[in-house]
């Protein structure tokens, strides 16, 4: 597959350019023409990097790139030794933030649900990034919790009564703690993202809406495998999800 056909395939997959977003998505490094093989991960580290040089790799695929909007923008110390492996290397990165986080059957929310077994039933946030919902069953803050500990392998973080039912759940991955006012005001008895703040605790004693703190890289890792599934079923591409861990 040629990269531009690869990086157009994915723009239009995840809707890139409806996004206003903190760094550029698509392409952001450009490697060699032919595209067989894929390394997936969540954030386009020096780990990473050399996991897909490892592998061979003529493309990475990431949720978390590079040049960020409130980066240093000269390439200098550990920007020039990630940029030079992959220059070095000629391997293409492409990165998709919000669109990874929204998109409706691949993304990091909905694919966060399908793992939890929460029904999805509206959006809420700046551009529809947030999801609202449903657990399988009436439950509470502390069983949401247990669930989540499960599904992601590690424990989260809770602030609020563990006794708490839950009939309406809202969430948004990463660090998505400034969405937790908002998921209030759509009537969430409880908020998962990845990330807590300590404004954000005054705030879930203050109105009793539990929050949930599931870690950044925990609860955004899944996106990016189902679109690494995606991307060997329907462009024939020899595609690995490589996992580097973050306690964050």
């Amino acid at each position: 597959m040629h990269r531009e056909d690869l990086r157009n395939c994915l723009d239009t997959l995840l809707d890139a350019a409806r996004f206003r977003d903190y760094c550029p998505n698509g392409m952001q490094v450009e490697g060699r023409a032919e595209v067989r093989r894929v390394v997936c991960g969540v954030s386009a580290s020096q780990a990473l990097v050399d996991a897909a040089v490892a592998r061979g790799a003529d493309a990475l695929v990431v949720h978390h790139g590079w040049f960020w909007k409130s980066d240093d923008p000269t390439v200098r110390g550990h920007r020039k030794k990630r940029l030079a492996a992959m220059l070095a290397a000629d391997i293409n990165l492409y990165a998709y933030h919000l669109p990874l986080d929204a998109h409706a059957e691949l993304g990091n929310n909905a694919q966060l649900a399908k793992r939890l077994g929460w029904t999805v039933t509206g959006r809420f946030a700046d551009q529809d990034i947030g999801f609202l919902g449903e657990p399988a069953a009436i439950s509470t803050v502390g069983a949401i919790a247990a669930a989540l500990g499960g599904a992601l392998s590690r424990a989260p973080q809770v602030i609020g009564d563990a006794a708490r039912a839950v009939k309406r759940i809202a969430w948004c991955s990463g660090g998505a703690q400034d969405y937790f006012e908002q998921a209030v005001a759509a009537g969430a008895d409880a908020y998962v993202s990845g990330e807590i703040s300590e404004r954000t605790v005054h705030l879930a004693r203050e109105t009793g809406v539990a929050y949930v703190a599931a870690g950044h890289h925990a609860t955004e890792r899944y996106g990016v495998m189902a679109l690494a599934e995606h991307l060997a079923r329907e462009c024939a591409l020899q595609c690995e999800y490589v996992e580097i861990d973050n306690p964050v």
